[in-house]
């Protein structure tokens, strides 16, 4: 995703949304904007364990040495919740990914406002953005 995206100017964005309706529209207009995935990497190997959709995500190193990651989702609410992810955690140095606390996502409050199913969701593509970037963290100089 090519949205970089602050943390704290994603609280206050979604602080100035007076409902909870008004920002799920602000979540699907985020995913309508994220790139499909090529469908070479819809596969298995690729899917998020943990979602009640399916969710691909993959990750790769940009030359300048950034994580940079793909993803799509088959529902539109859990694609516009992948497209905050990556525009939070996409096209970032590995320890700088690792360094993010997740606790924006508190704040947004998403946990008391979706479903159980869906905020582990949340958490599960959360966790795998951060596998890949303590992967990568190993190949940094």
């Amino acid at each position: 995703m090519s949205i970089s995206m602050d943390p704290q100017e994603l609280i206050i964005d979604f602080k100035k949304l007076n409902s909870w309706e008004d920002r799920y529209s602000k979540i699907i207009s985020m995913g309508k904007k994220l790139p499909k995935l090529p469908e070479e990497f819809k596969i298995e190997d690729l899917k998020v364990k943990g979602c009640q959709s399916q969710v691909w995500l993959k990750a790769g190193l940009s030359e300048e040495g950034n994580v940079v990651f793909q993803g799509e989702s088959d529902s539109m609410i859990v694609q516009g919740l992948l497209a905050l992810l990556l525009g939070i955690y996409s096209n970032k140095k590995a320890s700088e990914i690792l360094s993010i606390s997740p606790n924006f996502l508190e704040e947004l409050g998403l946990k008391k406002h979706l479903s159980p199913n869906r905020a582990n969701g949340v958490y599960s593509m959360l966790k795998q953005i951060l596998l890949y970037a303590q992967a990568f963290k190993a190949l940094e100089k």
